[in-house]
């Protein structure tokens, strides 16, 4: 089992600014704009593991990659557990694909914390 991240969220206050200022210093990396939905946009190079949002700054959104649904599962009892506040129960969100299962949970500061698996069932 190998466990990687598997994108991030950034809040920012002025969407428009960040996301020029995003795109060109990531330029030289080799990332760019993948995916813009006009108050998220999503970067990288293959897949969009960079996501820059209109919103609150300062909050981050940080999603860990499981191997599976189970691990999602897992993942969200032990945060719930420890303290964790309940952002989205595990289940499948095919808004972003069909196979997107995923739990978020919020961290002791409010951050967005979540554990995504992208395979079938």
């Amino acid at each position: 089992m190998t466990t990687t991240v598997d994108h991030i969220g950034l809040n920012v206050s002025d969407y428009e600014k960040s996301k020029a200022f995003y795109a060109a210093a990531l330029a030289p990396l080799g990332l760019s704009v993948l995916q813009d939905y006009g108050t998220v946009v999503g970067m990288g190079a293959d897949f969009p593991f960079l996501w820059i949002s209109a919103g609150e700054a300062g909050h981050v959104h940080l999603a860990f990659r499981a191997d599976s649904r189970k691990l999602v599962d897992a993942f969200y009892a032990a945060a719930i557990k420890a303290g964790g506040k309940d952002n989205g129960k595990p289940g499948l969100r095919t808004e972003y694909h069909e196979n997107y299962y995923g739990a978020f949970v919020l961290d002791p500061d409010g951050h967005n914390i979540e554990a995504v698996c992208h395979a079938p069932a």
